[in-house]
């Protein structure tokens, strides 16, 4: 099992990244939850079977048909195992 934090850059505000983030995450069974942030980036969680987990970090590249994605960082987290489902965050 894995935890991967992600912020992602580009035009990811205003396109439904975050609904189509939170389809795809229950789509491959991963949790944890995604935002928006004030700096115009988004910022998510996932956890669950690691190559589930990379198939979601790969995915943020996509994201909504309507982003432009520049950057996906990602950073590899100890697994807490901590959520029910996947939500968005307000």
């Amino acid at each position: 099992m894995k935890r991967v934090h992600v912020f992602i850059s580009g035009r990811v505000q205003g396109v439904f990244y975050r609904e189509y983030t939170r389809r795809k995450a229950q789509e491959l069974g991963v949790k944890g939850w995604v935002r928006n942030l004030p700096d115009g980036r988004v910022e998510a969680v996932f956890e669950g079977e690691d190559r589930a987990v990379d198939e979601m970090v790969r995915w943020c590249w996509e994201g909504s048909p309507y982003a432009s994605v520049t950057k996906v960082e990602a950073k590899e987290e100890e697994y807490t195992g901590e959520f029910e489902g996947f939500e968005i965050r307000w």
